[in-house]
């Protein structure tokens, strides 16, 4: 409208020129006046469209984050669903209980690890401060961009923290798991996280820095919303855990037999997956972190695609194994291609999201087969879908990048990157939690009582019960 305006204004000099012939110095003096205004008014229209654009992320990118935080409850309800009904209130009080304490500590130590000035310059390593200090800018105020960045960010550290619960359920003490949610949301997750997603607020990290193929075509780690910076370090901690703390009494029998311990409510089970399915639709596309180009959408349905295909890939493949179809396994089916598909989904085809996806359904099943073989007591299967399907995921970024993936043409540089990094990942949440876990054995014990086991953490922990008996 502006633009027309001025042409209108130049079309009125051009064509009554004449009757302006006596005043002419005047007229076009008023006419340059009014052209500048117009000038300005329109550039301060172009101003405020590039705000509103800033204002749109933020609230997509806030809503994202919302999106995030649910998935607390579908972590909730998955675990209590996979358990026993005896352990249901300590399961809920873990995973409510690592989402406030991990906020505070990441807020106080974690953030400015992950994104802070960096004490190893070039490594990715931040100093520790209070988020605070960190999101100020010069002038002593904070953006709504940073406050937004910040709140994506502390949803993703809760997410990393309430895995392990799930691995270490039913005979850890409720007092050492909090503190291992303060460790991990503070230092063990962010310091791996400065590796690779360092450069979104600062310098970019070790991994980020990646050159492999040298030259300036190097390939460098790439997970784009936390297959691994997410989900593996959470399982890698997770597994740390189940192995310190032993598995439950009478899951593995003396002649070798492993014991089935069913979960007492397989439709919470269901019902909390169908909500980690939703809050991923935040988890995944929000990693944007902008509406523009409208990438979002196309990462919606890649994240869609890949969970179909591995909820089907479980299925299928424990039909053949047990002759019917096992509802666990294909919940966890579903949650294995949502994880597979985290690293790559920013810039995969929708037929790479199926082939991840239905791999993932394999996989989290000859997982969980696995890790009982080895004794090694997961109760909800955190280890099999978070750990090793977020390994392939993350792996899969070297196969199936649409750029550098090796089956379009990209060659061997980026699966290299990629397994650097799964391997970086496991080295330090693994190593790092199994000494975390043997100093709080050997300090204030990790495990509850035989008796405690027997009866329940719900009451002897919490004193009060999921399902009271009515007198």
């Amino acid at each position: 409208m502006n633009r027309m305006r001025i042409g209108l204004l130049f079309l009125i000099l051009i064509f009554a020129s004449p009757v302006f012939s006596e005043n002419e110095s005047l007229s076009l003096e008023s006419l340059s006046k009014e052209v500048t205004s117009l000038k300005a008014s329109l550039e301060e229209s172009n101003i405020a469209r590039v705000t509103s654009k800033d204002e749109a992320n933020w609230v997509w990118t806030c809503i994202a984050a919302f999106l995030v935080f649910f998935m607390q409850a579908g972590f909730a309800y998955v675990e209590a669903g996979f358990t026993r009904a005896k352990n249901a209130v300590n399961i809920l009080m873990k995973n409510f209980s690592d989402l406030t304490a991990g906020a505070i500590a990441y807020w106080l130590i974690g953030f400015s690890l992950m994104f802070g000035s960096q004490i190893f310059d070039g490594f990715g390593i931040g100093s520790p401060n209070i988020a605070d200090n960190l999101l100020n800018a010069e002038d002593g105020t904070m953006s709504p961009g940073n406050y937004t960045f910040f709140m994506f960010q502390i949803v993703f550290a809760a997410t990393a923290a309430t895995i392990v619960s799930g691995a270490m359920a039913e005979r850890t003490k409720f007092a050492t798991y909090l503190i291992f949610s303060v460790v991990i949301t503070a230092f063990i997750y962010p310091l791996f996280g400065s590796l690779a997603w360092g450069g979104l607020f600062g310098k970019p990290g070790f991994l980020e820095n990646l050159s492999i193929g040298g030259g300036e075509g190097g390939k460098g780690f790439l997970d784009f919303a936390g297959s691994t910076v997410v989900h593996s370090v959470g399982a890698w901690a997770g597994l740390a855990g189940a192995i310190v703390v032993g598995p439950r009494l009478g899951k593995f029998q003396s002649d070798g037999r492993v014991y089935p311990i069913l979960g007492h409510n397989m439709s919470m089970a269901a019902l909390g997956v169908f909500i980690l399915w939703f809050g991923w639709f935040g988890f995944n596309p929000g990693s944007t972190t902008s509406i523009e180009g409208g990438s979002f959408a196309r990462i919606a349905v890649v994240t869609h695609m890949a969970a179909s295909a591995g909820a089907l890939g479980a299925m299928f493949l424990t039909w053949v194994l047990f002759r019917k179809p096992e509802i666990g396994l294909t919940l966890n089916g579903g949650l294995a291609g949502l994880v597979a598909i985290t690293a790559p989904c920013d810039n995969v085809s929708i037929t790479g999201a199926v082939v991840i996806g239905l791999v993932a359904g394999f996989l989290v099943v000859i997982s969980v087969l696995f890790f009982d073989k080895l004794k090694i007591d997961d109760p909800v299967g955190a280890v099999s879908v978070h750990g090793v399907c977020g390994a392939w995921g993350t792996l899969s970024v070297g196969f199936f990048n649409l750029e550098t993936g090796l089956f379009y043409g990209g060659g061997f540089d980026q699966l290299v990157a990629q397994a650097i990094g799964v391997g970086v990942a496991f080295v330090w949440a693994f190593g790092v939690s199994f000494l975390v876990f043997w100093i709080l054995k050997l300090t204030i014990g990790i495990r509850v009582s035989e008796e405690e086991e027997l009866l329940g953490l719900d009451i002897l922990e919490h004193g009060n019960e999921a399902y009271p008996v009515s007198k």
